[in-house]
């Protein structure tokens, strides 16, 4: 069973910028292509920023130009470089396979709180 753990949210304010961390264990990090997912109160969770396996990226538009997503196989790491960050940016960050159908996504973690003040 993959197992998922976020890391490196915090309090900040507007303009400054935090990096995310997530690792996962099991054997196939490497193969999967991986998203960062965010939450917010009353809203269901978003995908902002995908990696295929091949590196290839993707940002929801909100975030583009701000944030930089990559990974590191050796360390089964996935990154999430965030730069002038915006209040807006609020919420729960959690990460996951980047898959078609909910049903493929792994069990989630318990994700890293981002909160931006203005």
């Amino acid at each position: 069973q993959v197992q998922l753990e976020e890391s490196g949210g915090g309090l900040v304010q507007a303009g400054e910028s935090l990096r995310l961390s997530c690792t996962a264990t099991g054997d196939f990090f490497n193969v999967n292509d991986w998203g960062w997912y965010r939450q917010t109160p009353g809203a269901e969770r978003e995908l902002v920023a995908g990696i295929t396996k091949d590196d290839s990226t993707k940002y929801t538009d909100s975030v583009k130009g701000r944030f930089t997503i990559s990974r590191e196989n050796a360390k089964k790491t996935l990154y999430l470089q965030m730069n002038s960050l915006k209040p807006e940016d609020t919420g729960v960050y959690f990460c996951n396979r980047d898959v078609p159908y909910s049903g493929w996504l792994y069990p989630w973690g318990q994700g890293t709180q981002v909160t931006v003040s203005s």
